[in-house]
């Protein structure tokens, strides 16, 4: 798809949840096929369409009915991992995109959060067996339908919510991610089983390859997992998860915003790519003879503090809305796919980049001190030349 996390060259990685769901345990050999699974796939988009959104404002603009996106919380644990602010969802109807013998639903839902950000999220039930299933995730990851209908309902949204946004603006970058939600395998195999003797077949469906995979390829893909109970478990890789789990909202919802966060990493990130060029051109003008107006340097420094505190408050805005205390087993999810998708080595990057402008912004305010102590100079020295001149002018004019 476009947009996928290896625009950059790397493949962050990613993780997955779980729940419960009944099996029977069952006598596999090693290697054998996972046979026939039963479930959903969850096919992300992200987006960005402003610096953000008032949720409040944008809510009752929205012609479709919408509700707060929240962590429903099916755990036993404290209410308190939740977003803040809440973000808002919306569903559309939209027409069916068929996929061979499969089909996504005929409804896709939107959530918008504060920060600018639309999460686009498509539904396709399946029923098949491991080289189908390993049929549609390619068919799914080469598919250029889902996100163009995906951009042109985000288009629509931006449209109702326009005078919500500020600096409405959609943009051209994408980041999606494909989420396999199995609620029950035929033969039935016991969750444990999956990341042991099933690896070869996980790691094919994660990557969407049909022929085998090399040992380095299956033990990276098939490398973060984790599990909350005995008959559940979830896999997450940079580009796609499975999880083995009956309830996974919650799950999903934490992959789903940890796309989006990764969306609005690169979305700052190229920002500050321009604010840096255009903060070097202006620390690098230069001006011939006596010192220029200290005008246009303030203007400068204006423009250069401008960008240094939007791109700032986007990065605080996207890391603090979830708050990551309540839930253990969410929080290790989160934990687990930020490693996945690299997160943390996009958030130092930029916090070079920001620490980069801000050296440039004070070297353009020592540059614009010191040509406004230069035209003080100047000013002094053509007040005392005058003092000077004038009298003898004035007593050769009465001569």
């Amino acid at each position: 798809m476009p947009g996928s996390h290896d625009a950059h060259g790397y493949e962050p990685p990613r993780v997955v949840a779980s729940g419960p769901t009944e099996v029977r345990p069952l006598s596999l050999r090693p290697g054998a096929a996972l046979g026939k699974l039963r479930g959903r796939a969850f096919i992300y988009f992200a987006f960005d369409i402003g610096q953000w959104i008032d949720l409040e404002d944008a809510r009752t603009r929205l012609t479709s009915p919408s509700e707060d996106a929240r962590i429903k919380g099916s755990r036993r644990a404290p209410r308190y991992f939740q977003f803040s602010p809440l973000p808002v969802r919306v569903s559309r109807a939209v027409a069916p995109v068929t996929f061979g013998h499969f089909a996504t639903e005929s409804g896709v839902d939107l959530t918008l959060y504060d920060f600018g950000g639309v999460s686009v999220a498509f539904t396709l039930p399946f029923e098949a067996d491991t080289d189908r299933l390993i049929n549609l995730a390619s068919a799914l990851t080469d598919d250029d339908q889902l996100p163009e209908r995906a951009r042109a309902e985000v288009a629509k949204v931006l449209e109702q919510t326009r005078a919500s946004v500020t600096r409405a603006a959609l943009s051209d970058l994408t980041e999606d991610y494909l989420v396999f939600q199995v609620e029950a395998l035929d033969p039935a195999v016991p969750p444990s089983e999956l990341c042991e003797r099933f690896r070869g077949d996980l790691a094919r469906i994660l990557r969407s390859e049909p022929e085998a995979l090399s040992e380095d390829e299956i033990a990276d893909a098939t490398a973060v997992h984790i599990a909350y109970g005995r008959e559940d478990v979830a896999v997450l890789d940079w580009n796609a998860a499975f999880l083995f789990d009956s309830e996974a909202d919650d799950s999903r919802a934490i992959l789903e915003f940890a796309n989006m966060e990764l969306l609005e990493m690169r979305f700052l990130d190229r920002q500050l790519d321009d604010s840096l060029d255009r903060a070097y051109e202006s620390l690098s003008r230069k001006g011939g003879g006596l010192p220029s107006f200290p005008g246009p340097s303030r203007a400068g420094l204006v423009q250069v503090g401008r960008m240094q505190v939007d791109a700032a408050i986007l990065f605080e805005r996207v890391n603090n809305a979830l708050k990551l205390i309540g839930d253990p087993y969410l929080a290790r999810v989160y934990r687990l796919a930020s490693q996945r998708f690299r997160l943390g080595e996009w958030n130092a990057g930029i916090l070079r980049k920001l620490e980069a402008l801000e050296s440039i912004y004070e070297k353009m305010s020592d540059r614009a001190t010191t040509t406004r102590m230069e035209v003080l100079e100047w000013i002094i020295i053509v007040l005392i030349a005058a003092e000077m001149v004038i009298p003898w002018l004035t007593s050769l004019w009465r001569r």
